[in-house]
């Protein structure tokens, strides 16, 4: 059961792990989503959610949407390079199928993966020394 869950290690959860990544992640556009990453310490990708009342007033849909999230995620995220991922969704993201959810957050993942992770530890978290130093 463990292979199909949602692990508390695998959230973000402390405000300040989503202050940081507003404050210094970078950003990947798509049609209903964008996300912001930023390199980090722990060995796999965590995963934080915004979906906000500006999507839908409805709080199913807005459930709907976040349980497409965590889904894909959990199917992607072997392959992620160790980052912390901020999922937005946009309003567009309310009139959406399942399929074209999916499908966005598939063509995110693909753009996450193929990222040189070099690249990601370029700028390591803020107040961590570089080894090199």
């Amino acid at each position: 059961m463990e292979a199909m869950s949602f692990p508390r290690a695998a959230r973000l959860l402390a405000p300040g792990d989503f202050l940081a990544l507003r404050r210094s992640g970078k950003r990947l556009p798509c049609r209903f989503f964008h996300i912001e990453y930023r390199s980090t310490d722990f060995d796999t990708a965590r995963l934080g959610l915004a979906v906000s009342r500006r999507v839908s007033k409805r709080a199913v849909v807005r459930n709907k949407i976040k349980r497409q999230v965590r889904e894909s995620f959990r199917l992607s995220k072997a392959a992620l390079p160790p980052v912390d991922i901020l999922v937005i969704a946009r309003t567009t993201a309310a009139q959406q199928s399942v399929e074209d959810l999916r499908a966005d957050l598939a063509i995110l993942w693909r753009k996450l993966t193929a990222l040189n992770t070099a690249a990601l530890n370029r700028n390591p978290a803020a107040g961590t020394m570089r080894a090199d130093s």
